[in-house]
């Protein structure tokens, strides 16, 4: 099922200001069923990590390429890979789980051009609102990998960055990779400590990095050993009103 013009038209007018009450409460209980829709479907993904890029890069592009390296390696450690489900690094993400026998799950958004869930996924979700989507994506993983996207790749790596620097949740590592692509977001993130306005500790919250090993070990030490995260063969089943299948864990 996709998003309706009436659908967006909804969404548009909720943020355009003040509605009636009635039309708020309305707006309020669908954002509220489009969480438990995914709370439901994700709650057994175990823990992830959550990879974001740019949905325009081809399966010939080095970056697609980098990704499938990437995730990969990460599957490899037991981790579950998410992503926003789409096209492009989503896709090449959740296909270098899929390569190498690891799990793959997706948080698509529907759009009125109907964008697709890519074919590497185990399982996905299709939510209407971003914010919603943003949310899930953020709420199941214990590390982040940034890579080369545009407007929304950035927004989310700074949601999640902003989410770690004021505690709202635990400090799980961000990885940002390919420094080339990032080096004017490397200058400003300098800039701003210059300037005062984040603290110099900050810019321990994030991994600037070419390097595929540099990144797992990151994830190793920063993720797997600081919580404490334990390798299961068995799966747990969970409990029918749950209506779950099945509990993925590390």
């Amino acid at each position: 099922m996709t998003t309706t013009p009436n659908d967006i038209k909804k969404e548009i007018k909720f943020l355009e200001g003040p509605q009636s009450r009635w039309q708020e409460l309305k707006f309020a209980v669908s954002v509220f069923f489009e969480f438990v829709k995914g709370f439901r479907k994700l709650h057994s993904v175990g823990p992830c990590v959550t990879i974001f890029g740019s949905a325009r890069f081809k399966e010939d592009h080095e970056f697609y390429k980098q990704t499938q390296q990437i995730s990969g390696e990460i599957a490899k450690l037991g981790f579950t890979i998410m992503t926003g489900g789409g096209p492009g690094i989503m896709e090449a993400a959740n296909r270098g789980a899929r390569e190498v026998g690891g799990r793959s799950v997706g948080c698509n958004i529907e759009l009125p051009h109907e964008q697709h869930h890519n074919p590497y996924l185990d399982k996905w979700v299709n939510i209407k609102f971003f914010f919603v989507r943003k949310t899930l994506l953020l709420k199941y993983s214990y590390a982040f990998v940034v890579m080369p996207g545009g407007f929304g790749t950035l927004d989310e790596y700074f949601e999640a960055l902003t989410l770690i620097q004021t505690g709202k949740i635990s400090q799980f590592p961000i990885v940002i990779f390919d420094t080339n692509f990032h080096k004017d977001l490397i200058e400003h993130i300098e800039m701003m400590k210059k300037a005062g306005t984040i603290s110099p500790e900050d810019l321990d919250l994030c991994l600037f990095t070419d390097s595929v090993e540099e990144a797992i070990k990151h994830l190793q030490e920063k993720s797997i050993s600081r919580f404490e995260l334990k390798y299961e063969e068995q799966y747990r089943k969970n409990k029918w009103w749950f209506f779950e299948r099945e509990n993925w864990r590390l």
